[in-house]
């Protein structure tokens, strides 16, 4: 009998354990099924199609390397999108950083009407990219923005033409790209900011520590965890920015704006070069897991560092 109830009791233990499973599974489901089927299949057949020259109207043929042969010898576009690429990265990724951190290091104080500051600063992150990138390329525009009237007003007689110029256009699209962003990233550092105990800060500056002192020892060793979600967030979504230029410059003026993501809509969908442009995206997804493995090492020698 003891062992029966023993086996009975294990049946059941084993049936109750399944019924959570496929709970559990049951919720996860949707996603799983999602990403297969939005993400997953659509990633194989861009790496398949990166062999094959495509123009949806005729068949598939298989070509090789070719289209990587023709991206890294004849194609001159290529180059200059990964140039502006790394540039607008490089430029755009610590810039947010650095804004972010101060604004929300300023927003954590005791300030009066904070709340409201933290509301206008949040806010061209939730609203909408078009509007924000209509206002930011008015306040910009080189014969009627405020921006150039300020800069006449101030002696400069010949103001920059911002995004139409080959040399300015860039510097605007980052200055876009970072106000539309760093609200968002100063509520994340906020968050990091506000789980920092004030006892820490009270005990350094008992023993004589300056503000520059207590951010360096205090405040960046709690928040680098944050820094390191952040900068891989940005990296991963300026290497893959297309949006921005599309709205504001469309990739010009000539070639000023052109980034990756951008090259490889103007392949697919304007000269109708499937396979080419799967091949580009290959080369930035390829860029893309390189720099977020870097980024997981450096964290991990980071963090055991401090």
């Amino acid at each position: 009998m003891n062992r029966d109830n023993s086996a009975a009791q294990i049946s059941k233990k084993r049936s109750l354990a399944r019924k959570k499973n496929l709970v559990a599974y049951s919720f996860i489901l949707p996603n799983l099924i999602g990403f297969f089927i939005f993400t997953f299949i659509p990633i194989v057949f861009s790496l398949l199609l990166s062999f094959c020259e495509w123009d949806s109207g005729n068949p598939v043929k298989f070509v090789g390397l070719k289209n990587f042969i023709t991206m890294f010898t004849n194609d001159s576009s290529f180059w200059i999108a990964l140039k502006n690429t790394l540039y607008y990265t490089v430029v755009t990724v610590p810039v947010t950083l650095a804004l972010s951190l101060f604004l929300a290091i300023l927003m954590n104080k005791n300030l009066k009407g904070r709340v409201f500051f933290r509301s206008v600063l949040f806010f061209p992150y939730v609203a909408s990219l078009v509007a924000v990138a209509v206002v930011w390329m008015a306040l910009f525009n080189p014969d009627r923005g405020p921006v150039n009237g300020l800069l006449m007003a101030l002696g400069v007689s010949n103001p920059p033409r911002w995004a139409a110029s080959t040399t300015w256009a860039m510097p605007t699209i980052i200055g876009l790209t970072v106000w539309k962003g760093m609200g968002y990233y100063m509520i994340v550092y906020l968050a990091a900011l506000q789980g920092v105990s004030g006892d820490l800060y009270e005990a350094a500056s008992l023993d004589g520590a300056g503000r520059w002192q207590q951010f360096l020892h205090i405040t960046w060793p709690c928040v680098t965890p944050t820094t390191f979600f952040i900068l891989m967030m940005l990296m991963v979504s300026t290497f893959k920015s297309y949006d921005i230029m599309y709205i504001t410059t469309q990739g010009g003026p000539g070639e000023a704006t052109k980034v990756l993501a951008y090259h490889i809509f103007n392949s697919a969908f304007v000269s109708s070069r499937f396979g080419y442009a799967s091949a580009v995206a290959m080369v930035l997804f390829v860029i893309i897991m390189g720099v977020t493995l870097i980024q997981f090492k450096g964290e991990k020698r980071f963090t055991s560092y401090l």
